[in-house]
């Protein structure tokens, strides 16, 4: 399927606190994972769904939520289209070191999506 969801990350308030609940919630393997000054959690479901991560909101103050990922070829100029179409760039283009790169958009009526685009995509 083009463009699947390939991800799904919750960006909260409280790392430890969303842990502890969704750990106990469901059968998810939760996987700490340095990324240079922070730690990124890692969710991981098998082979039978899309995996995701944990993280601290990078906005403070701004309420806790879950972001979905759309798989795309080119993230730079998925990026630039969304802009095209009345959309707006939360997070423009990231790179994370031999992995991918990524940005976060908001569709016009006020949806949030990130695009990724995995490394050697």
């Amino acid at each position: 399927m083009a463009n699947a969801f390939v991800h799904v990350e919750l960006n909260t308030s409280d790392v430890s606190k969303a842990k502890n609940f969704y750990g106990k919630l469901f059968d998810w393997q939760l996987e700490d994972m340095p990324m240079g000054p922070m730690t990124y959690t890692m969710i991981r479901v098998g082979d039978d769904g899309t995996g995701g991560g944990i993280t601290q909101h990078p906005m403070p103050g701004a309420p806790s939520a879950w972001i979905p990922y759309a798989l795309v070829d080119d993230v730079k100029a998925s990026t630039a289209k969304v802009q095209s179409l009345g959309g707006t760039v939360i997070k423009d283009v990231t790179e994370i070191p031999n992995m991918g790169m990524f940005s976060i958009v908001q569709d016009p009526t006020g949806g949030v999506l990130g695009l990724w685009e995995a490394t050697g995509a």
